[in-house]
């Protein structure tokens, strides 16, 4: 399938967007973004944060989609509006009575997303400003979605963006944002997805599930789960066309891959993204399993961001995990160079060149025929330095 990073939100038909500045975040970007679907149908999904602290637009927003039905998403950044008690969570319903108003719906068919600082109040002046402003800005064009990409970032550097658009005549569009916090489930982001295929409830659900455990749910830069994940997936049926379910699942699934590798690419302070790919595994879940162990072993991201392949870091942390496998039958390869071979020494390290930022790993567990692949980066100086400077 091919992927346009160049369209978001806005792609997929019956849909407008908006990134304004509201005045939350002191530095005068943009910090408050709109989505909203003109319909005719307003179908809605979501998976959100399985941390136990959740904050309180996860709270509403679970209330808000717990029908199936959404017509708009406020956003914004700049705060997190997480750990604020009741209050909080007013705060939530008063944004969405604030866009409800503006746009001629009820409170419960707006959902909340914010991301930044937890355990502050968002100023909520500046959230109604903003929300006036963005319903005033509102169009659905690809000008419109890069502005609602951009007013949800934090740390990022870039907005991230995604579409694909069947022969068929639907369209599947999405942003997130995200840099930091990038672990299961789901990773410090916000997404919205946007379709405008006429997409049964049944389907649509599932579809998001399955997308999410191959794509967020394997971004994973620094094992850190935030309290605000969420992601919502909104259906117009604008294009007046039923797609087939295989291809509209297997769409939103490569949307969300894109996006989720986009959060990699853009991780705080990283030089190395790292693809690690467990194959022949007993299971699908062993084989996430010993692709997450190794993502979080601190000494495996030390050794790559010194363009080391320490093969030993990693079967370290394989070695860790519950998977089946035989360890006289392991391989492991990095950027495509076998320097582990059944249990024993393969290729010589400097065989390896880890000089580009692109780095694959390869482990082969010989118990099975499943495999796995997972996203994640290296640990350098930089990202320990934002971390500390970065109050959160």
């Amino acid at each position: 399938m091919m992927i346009d990073l160049t369209r978001g939100v806005t792609a997929a038909a019956g849909f407008e967007a908006a990134g304004v500045v509201a005045g939350i975040k002191a530095s005068g970007a943009a910090d408050l973004a709109l989505v909203v679907n003109r319909g005719p149908r307003f179908d809605a999904v979501a998976v959100f944060t399985s941390n136990r602290f959740v904050a309180a637009p996860v709270t509403w927003s679970r209330q808000a989609v717990q029908d199936g039905c959404l017509k708009a998403v406020v956003l914004n950044s700049g705060g997190a509006n997480a750990c604020t008690g009741p209050a909080g969570l007013a705060d939530c319903e008063q944004t969405a009575r604030w866009a409800a108003a503006a746009l001629g719906c009820s409170a419960d068919d707006v959902a909340v997303c914010s991301t930044g600082l937890i355990g502050e109040r968002l100023p909520l002046a500046a959230v109604e400003r903003g929300v006036g402003r963005a319903k005033d800005a509102l169009a659905d064009d690809d000008q419109a979605g890069l502005a609602a990409a951009t007013a949800i970032m934090t740390t990022d550097t870039r907005p991230k963006q995604a579409s694909y658009t069947s022969p068929a005549g639907w369209t599947v569009g999405g942003m997130a944002k995200g840099a930091g916090m990038l672990a299961p489930s789901l990773a410090t982001l916000l997404v919205v997805v946007t379709t405008d295929a006429v997409i049964d409830s049944t389907d649509f659900e599932p579809a998001l599930w399955a997308a999410t455990a191959v794509s967020f749910d394997r971004a994973d830069s620094d094992g850190c789960m935030s309290t605000n994940d969420t992601v919502l997936a909104l259906a117009s049926g604008a294009s007046g066309t039923a797609p087939d379910p295989d291809e509209f699942a297997q769409a939103l699934a490569e949307v969300c891959v894109s996006l989720a590798r986009q959060l990699i690419a853009d991780a705080e302070g990283a030089d190395h993204e790292i693809t690690i790919t467990v194959s022949r595994a007993a299971s699908e879940e062993d084989a996430v399993e010993v692709a997450r162990a190794v993502a979080r072993s601190a000494l495996f991201k030390c050794a790559v961001a010194g363009n080391d392949p320490n093969w030993g870091r990693v079967v370290a942390a394989v070695g860790t995990t519950a998977a089946q496998f035989d360890p006289d039958r392991v391989d492991i390869a990095f950027n495509g160079v076998t320097v582990f071979r059944q249990g024993g020494l393969g290729e010589p390290r400097s065989a390896v060149d880890l000089s580009g930022r692109q780095v694959a790993v390869d482990i082969d567990l010989h118990a099975g025929h499943h495999a796995a692949t997972l996203w994640t980066t290296d640990l350098t100086h930089a990202y320990v330095s934002e971390n500390s400077d970065y109050s959160s």
